[in-house]
């Protein structure tokens, strides 16, 4: 029991520290600079930051939100980029399986840096999702859990949605989100690939109802679907087999 709370608080720490990176390469995505090399800098007074300056939530606290230099405020999608990862690798660390583990804490951070980014500038970059597919394809294929449901969940799902980016000419739907769901389909399998897609197209409606309500949107708006396929994608992997068993019990027996 305090051998597991011990590897659990580390990997919520490590979890931490890999957010604070995620962070950077959101924002060196941004600015279309390499997230290989250099400091960290404050974006408005470019200022170098130390070390202090950038640990993981605390420094946000300590600091009061505020840059130490210029006292420009620090945007808060820093700490909760840095809390929401630790949290997700805590859910999907599993000591038994260093391999998968492993494969399922990259895969996490790929679709946290996806979510931020499509919500925040409506693209989903390829530099990003090209390497999430292909770390998915080897993982599966070096495993030997390349199978016919994964390949078929994949394909079905990005024709699923290529068909609605050819007819509505890209206005319903983004190219990234063919590319998005053919990881998904990879990642998932059936049929928790459904239970993704469902959730996705469900929350995006009830979100979509309110921001309208609001007066923020209209029925013509652009609402970025990226975020809600990621949400999708994080439910699934956590809960799909718990859902599609309530689905069933509830409809069936």
């Amino acid at each position: 029991m305090l051998l597991n709370s011990f590897l659990y608080s580390i990997i919520f720490l490590f979890g931490l520290i890999v957010g604070s990176f995620l962070n950077c390469i959101i924002y060196r995505l941004e600015v279309g600079k390499s997230f290989l090399g250099g400091h960290s800098f404050c974006p408005y007074c470019k200022h170098e930051l130390v070390w202090h300056d950038l640990i993981p939530v605390f420094s946000f606290l300590m600091l009061k939100g505020k840059c130490r230099y210029c006292q420009k405020p620090i945007s808060i999608q820093y700490p909760l980029i840095e809390l929401t990862t630790a949290i997700l690798f805590v859910l999907v660390f599993n000591s038994q399986n260093l391999l998968n583990t492993g494969y399922l804490l990259l895969t996490t951070s790929f679709l946290i840096i996806i979510f931020v980014y499509d919500l925040k500038h409506y693209i989903i970059p390829d530099k990003v999702i090209f390497p999430a597919i292909l770390t998915s394809f080897l993982f599966l294929f070096t495993t030997n859990s390349l199978l016919l449901n994964t390949v078929l969940s994949a394909f079905g799902a990005s024709f699923f949605f290529l068909l609605i980016y050819l007819i509505s000419q890209g206005q319903w739907m983004g190219f990234g989100d063919v590319k998005l769901s053919f990881l998904m389909g990879l990642h998932l399998g059936f049929p928790n690939i459904l239970v993704a897609l469902f959730s996705a197209f469900f929350t995006g409606a009830i979100i979509g109802l309110i921001l309208i309500a609001q007066n923020k949107k209209t029925l013509k708006s652009i609402v970025p679907f990226g975020p809600f396929l990621v949400f999708g994608t994080f439910l699934a992997m956590f809960y799909g087999e718990l859902i599609i068993n309530w689905y069933c019990n509830l409809f069936f027996i």
